[in-house]
């Protein structure tokens, strides 16, 4: 109850609903919500008390799965755990409860990988793969992952060894079935994961693409954590970033937060009580109707923190100016050699 507090309760982001409450918030708080402690990666989201439990599968009638790791280059048998088994065992869960309604999962839009043109809200086969490649078996993964991990341990290798080697083992079994990370790989071993053990339960999968801030809800501009693009933001206001890699006329899907929580109630609102044989997917981006463009970032970026400079450790605003765009990974291996290995030899 103390993380849920200062981690959840405590964010600014609670700051309409506190002023509307005033003193009744706490109690409001306490009437609509239970914190349950779980885990995911576990069978029965890690909950070992059996009553609790039985009560859990006798009152709730909705789930939404929302749990996930980002990182692009997470460890393989963390990444495993969360994105793919964490969505069997949350679907688990939803089976026992006698009066579900609906299940909504949150996935990704990049789960279709590097594609050009429209990319239709298509569900994922078990064993699908992006290239052909054959033999995606999800109980081989896992396989894979304990006899590296049991291999490492026997050799003595150090937390640190290990974490570096399940991050090479995500990536490269990512790209040898075709996705580009381990994110994304493990996010559609879970979807696979979903259709193949449905059952009868209501399911729908939201799959946004870049999440940004808040549009207006509870207000513009709302954002926690540095996560995707929120990075380059960061960098550029610091004054570190001076050039980017990419086409500037390349679109760029974003979609403000508050727009994906929007589509995520109308998705569970549509499907209450509505079972199918396979998922309901929907993908929830901007690119077709409100395409944003990489030259654009830079644009809006240097407007921003020109009139809202960023302050550093000494007080003193950071001055930004424009970004050096490279569209050739030729070019930038250039860039790179006469900015900064030059020097050095100098």
């Amino acid at each position: 109850m103390q993380r849920f507090n200062s981690e959840i309760i405590a964010k600014d982001l609670f700051r309409v609903v506190k002023e509307k409450c005033g003193p009744n918030f706490s109690s409001l708080i306490a009437q609509k919500v239970t914190v349950v402690p779980g885990d995911i990666t576990c069978e029965n989201l890690g909950v070992h008390d059996s009553n609790l439990l039985e009560e859990m599968w006798k009152e709730v009638d909705v789930v939404v799965n929302l749990a996930a790791t980002t990182n692009f280059d997470e460890r393989y048998d963390v990444s495993l755990g969360i994105n793919t088994m964490g969505a069997k065992h949350v679907l688990n869960f939803a089976k026992r409860c006698a009066r579900m309604k609906v299940l909504l999962h949150v996935s990704t839009a990049y789960v279709s990988g590097e594609k050009e043109g429209l990319i239709l809200e298509t569900p994922y086969r078990m064993g699908e793969t992006l290239n052909g490649t054959t033999g995606l078996d999800i109980d081989y993964e896992k396989k894979i992952i304990d006899e590296k991990l049991k291999e490492l341990r026997a050799e003595n290798a150090t937390e640190q060894d290990i974490k570096l080697v399940m991050k090479d083992l995500g990536i490269q079994r990512a790209r040898k079935f075709g996705w580009p990370n381990t994110y994304v790989f493990t996010k559609a071993m879970g979807e696979m994961l979903l259709g193949s053990l449905i059952g009868n339960i209501p399911l729908a999968i939201v799959r946004p693409t870049i999440v940004t801030s808040t549009y207006k809800e509870p207000f513009p501009g709302w954002v926690e954590g540095i996560r995707t693009i929120d990075s380059l933001a960061v960098g550029y206001a610091k004054g570190r970033l001076t050039c980017f890699l990419g086409d500037p006329n390349t679109i760029i899907d974003l979609i403000p937060a508050d727009m994906v929580v929007n589509a995520m109630m109308a998705a569970m609102l549509t499907h209450i009580n509505e079972p199918s044989e396979e998922p309901i997917i929907y993908q929830v981006g901007s690119s077709v109707s409100n395409p944003v463009l990489y030259s654009s970032l830079q644009e809006f970026g240097q407007r921003y923190f020109t009139k809202h400079p960023w302050v550093d450790k000494e007080g003193k605003p950071v001055k930004v100016g424009k970004i050096t765009v490279l569209r050739t990974m030729e070019s930038f291996h250039s860039y790179m050699a006469l900015r900064y290995l030059l020097p050095l030899k100098v």
